[in-house]
């Protein structure tokens, strides 16, 4: 369960800013968090991650979380881009929600990945198929 004031400080970034909606910086604070644990910041002492980190962290919180179903998702958040995650990473920062160093900045996050390539091609076939086998016509049945 999500402290209540979590989720009031969503309701009120997204008043101040609602080009993303409720579950999208929902979405992210649930990938910060898978991040954390996955690179072993979930201490107190050791929290920070980074732009890059974070995008692919995100990533494979998402193909995780929600397999083929992330494009149409992040399309229904208005999420488009790498550089979408880095306007809500910066919104929770202003918004006392994240923190960040001297060093991090909205640039952090352009150019990370092709959404294509990163929650599409997953799931596609690894090869096109091979031609259709032309059929044998000694073994074609023959009805009568």
């Amino acid at each position: 369960m999500r402290p209540a004031n979590l989720e009031d400080d969503i309701r009120k970034i997204v008043a101040a800013d609602p080009r993303y909606p409720y579950d999208a910086y929902l979405f992210v604070q649930e990938a910060l968090t898978f991040t954390q644990r996955a690179l072993g910041r979930n201490k107190p002492d050791r929290k920070h991650v980074g732009g890059k980190e974070l995008l692919e962290g995100i990533r494979q919180f998402a193909l995780k979380s929600y397999g083929p179903m992330v494009p149409t998702l992040l399309e229904a958040w208005g999420i488009h881009c790498c550089e979408d995650f880095g306007e809500i990473v910066f919104n929770m920062i202003e918004h006392k929600l994240a923190s960040k160093t001297e060093t991090d900045t909205r640039d952090d996050f352009k150019g990370g990945y092709s959404f294509d390539e990163a929650f599409r091609k997953p799931f596609l076939p690894s090869k096109a198929p091979g031609p259709k086998p032309k059929p044998d016509p000694a073994r074609m049945i023959v009805a009568d």
